[in-house]
């Protein structure tokens, strides 16, 4: 597999981004290796926290949750996946689909034997995180979903998701920041746009963000919505505790938060909450005021 890896130079002097790089390798499925980056900070002793992006943010999404959920005595973990931050990014659209994106993540959960996790997953954080859930539960402890859905393909997209798919396969420059700043109350500074674009020093680097809407189940025959149904079977059986924090400007995503507090029993009784300040990256947004109510909610369910 042909992949690029950005240049450290392009993540010099990010603003609020002083995280040490760690790194670990996956296997590409095609004999070689794949490098991914992760922000490992806190205790190592400490039960973990994974943070999950999703399209096309990287882990700079987290720089203002990271340091109150340390101060709090978590460790934090927030990877990078493929295609997207410091970590390798295959050339090929072709090599990205979604069930390699879940065991590349799979492979880092085990490589670094994470237990007793708490997950935030966003976005296609979400869509991947959620599978990790399924995948190996007894390896989570509690999970916080926002903003995010495992969708099966069973229920059509709507125009806006269909619009954008086409965009980001087409549009001739993928500005990744301008992107993440249109779905944002709060609005980015010229510096935080420019560091979302970091990762992506040409197009040649693009190529994972350009695929991932692609990647969505959109129909009942996709090849990701059989994996996705199993997921939800085993999702909707297990009792560890879920808690909902969905933006009230992402309009795309509202009602969605639902389906976790019908599905999962683990949402009830759960302080879910509707951000009133917050898009669809409220990580931005509230990332402060979400980092709290994580640590909230690991002390309330331990």
């Amino acid at each position: 597999m042909q992949f690029l890896r950005t240049d450290d130079a392009q993540f010099d002097g990010l603003s609020d981004y002083a995280f040490s790089p760690n790194y670990l390798e996956v296997d590409d499925t095609e004999g070689g290796v794949l490098r991914v980056h992760f922000i490992d900070e806190g205790p190592r002793d400490a039960a973990p926290v994974l943070l999950m992006h999703g399209e096309p943010t990287w882990s700079y999404l987290y720089r203002h949750m990271i340091p109150p959920l340390v101060e709090a005595g978590h460790r934090v973990i927030a990877p990078d996946l493929i295609g997207f931050g410091r970590s390798d990014k295959p050339t090929a659209l072709e090599d990205y689909t979604y069930q390699r994106h879940v065991d590349w993540m799979v492979s880092a959960v085990q490589q670094l034997d994470l237990q007793g996790i708490t997950l935030f997953a966003q976005d296609w954080g979400g869509l991947i995180g959620l599978r990790l859930v399924a995948a190996m539960p007894d390896r989570f402890a509690r999970l916080v979903v926002g903003n995010t859905a495992l969708p099966t393909g069973d229920q059509p997209m709507n125009k806006a998701f269909e619009s954008w798919r086409e965009y980001a396969l087409t549009v001739p420059d993928f500005n990744a920041g301008r992107i993440i700043y249109g779905g944002t109350t709060t609005k980015l500074t010229e510096a935080e746009v420019a560091a979302y674009n970091a990762p992506f020093p040409d197009d040649r680097y693009q190529a994972g963000a350009r695929k991932f809407p692609a990647l969505v189940p959109s129909t009942p025959d996709d090849p990701a919505a059989p994996a996705n149904r199993a997921a939800w079977k085993v999702l909707s059986g297990l009792s560890l505790p879920v808690l909902t924090t969905f933006g009230a400007d992402d309009k795309i995503m509202a009602g969605v938060e639902k389906v976790f507090q019908n599905q999962m029993p683990g949402a009830a009784g759960q302080d879910h909450v509707i951000l009133p300040d917050a898009g669809h990256f409220l990580q931005e947004d509230v990332g402060p005021e979400l980092a709290r109510r994580i640590a909230e909610f690991i002390e309330k369910t331990c």
